[in-house]
């Protein structure tokens, strides 16, 4: 096990640490001054700084690198959010691998996609939007080293209630649950040299593909989803220098004929003959 998995761990452990002394505390009564429950909080973030102290910035890339060239893993008509294109890291954070990460929804018309909405509905099935059950392709000639797609394709988080819902309680709970919780169902190909291609949010049960399997450029994966730490339907595509998101550091990446779409910007790719509709 890598130093910077071993830091993640601990780091999960201490928080749930602190919250089983405060709800033990509130329940049972434990006897000792309130504030020593914030010490494995505390403890925690320590481990942070000291690990940032030694060996730099935990999640940010060593050094700059080219854009790895790959192929669009999908086809139709997409518009980009979170693009790297506007800012880097392009979701906030260097975490997870995601520095160079960007979102792309289905727009396959004008407002085929439900909007937001700040009252009503509070929230959508996944079936109301374009990109759920999109197929996902294969960026280039790969490895699938990882295969998750057990988890459910829960609701839209499309509503302002259900936005604070997702900020406030869901990801925190899925932060401390572990990567998996975090992306959902899941792919990550070896592309070779060092680099590798996850798709996050994949549909439950859609996977075509299995590790250890061997496919082609332009080949169906699975499908789009709404799985994991998701407001809707979507695809989070990300390169990165290891197969572990939890342990792996961002590679800026290019789209062979797209580039690298910028944020609200509508992009277009035909079907192929070879690939699926």
């Amino acid at each position: 096990m890598s130093g910077r998995k071993l830091v993640k761990i601990v780091y999960r452990a201490l928080h749930l640490t602190f919250l089983a002394l405060v709800i033990a505390d509130l329940t049972l009564g434990l006897g000792h001054p309130m504030w020593w429950n914030f010490l494995p909080l505390v403890l925690s973030y320590v481990i942070l700084v000291v690990a940032h102290r030694w060996g730099g910035a935990p999640d940010s890339p060593r050094a700059a690198r080219e854009p790895v060239e790959v192929a669009p893993p999908v086809t139709g008509r997409w518009s980009a959010l979170n693009s790297p294109a506007d800012r880097t890291p392009s979701h906030g954070t260097h975490a997870y691998g995601q520095t160079y990460a960007i979102d792309v929804v289905a727009e396959p018309e004008p407002s085929a996609r439900p909007a937001f909405r700040w009252l009503w509905p509070i929230a959508r099935r996944s079936s109301a939007f374009p990109a759920f059950g999109a197929p996902l392709l294969a960026v280039a000639d790969a490895t699938v080293v990882r295969a998750v797609d057990d988890q459910r394709d829960h609701l839209s988080r499309t509503s302002l209630l259900a936005l604070l819902y997702l900020m406030v309680v869901e990801a925190s709970v899925r932060d401390l649950a572990g990567v998996k919780r975090v992306v959902g169902n899941h792919l990550v190909l070896d592309l070779g040299d060092g680099t590798f291609a996850l798709y996050a949010h994949v549909q439950r049960g859609s996977s075509t593909v299995r590790e250890g399997d061997r496919v082609t450029a332009g080949q169906q994966l699975a499908r789009c989803g709404n799985s994991g730490n998701s407001t809707e339907p979507h695809l989070h595509f990300q390169l990165m220098d290891g197969p572990d998101p939890d342990t792996a550091r961002g590679v800026p990446f290019t789209w062979r004929g797209v580039g690298v779409p910028r944020n609200r910007e509508i992009f277009e790719l035909p079907t192929s003959a070879s690939q699926p509709a």
